[in-house]
């Protein structure tokens, strides 16, 4: 799951949740106020991800 927070310009904070990255990076692009992107991934989650 991917997650981009956003920090408004009046103080506001919005969140926006994604299933994957393609559609998450995309999505950042159009935002114009302060955003953070994260890849949330749980505990029981089957797929394992390599850090490179």
């Amino acid at each position: 799951m991917w997650i981009i927070t956003v920090y408004t310009n009046e103080g506001s904070i919005k969140m926006f949740e994604f299933k994957d990255e393609k559609e998450a990076r995309e999505s950042t692009q159009k935002i114009k106020d302060n955003k953070i992107l994260s890849n949330v991934i749980y505990f029981n989650d089957d797929l394992v991800e390599a850090v490179i």
